[in-house]
């Protein structure tokens, strides 16, 4: 009886060593995912801003470039000499 009574303490020694085991497992897991949560989300955080400087710097070349193209074309327009008359008088030759 007496070496029964030793091997289950034996087993629930050996039990309690697994739980531990398992709760440390655990623990480790959880700190490990925290970590890595906060490492993804600062990653993302750092790549979120990048995209938004070069956006932004892609936006103002865009609008610079918009810019400047309407600009000629205003100019353009403004050297070019209108004959209103002669427009009026063709106009005048369809429709009538």
């Amino acid at each position: 009886m007496n070496t029964l009574d030793h091997l289950l303490e034996i087993e629930a020694e050996a039990a309690a060593l697994v739980n531990d085991a398992q709760t440390e497992a655990d623990r480790r897991i959880r700190e490990n995912e925290n970590k890595n949560q906060t490492s993804y989300e600062e990653r993302i955080k750092a790549e979120i801003s990048a995209q938004q400087t070069r956006l932004e710097k892609e936006r103002d070349i865009i609008k610079s470039n918009y810019q400047k193209a309407l600009d000629d074309y205003k100019k353009e327009i403004s050297n070019l000499n209108i004959d209103t008359q002669r427009f009026s008088s063709l106009v005048n030759q369809y429709l009538v």
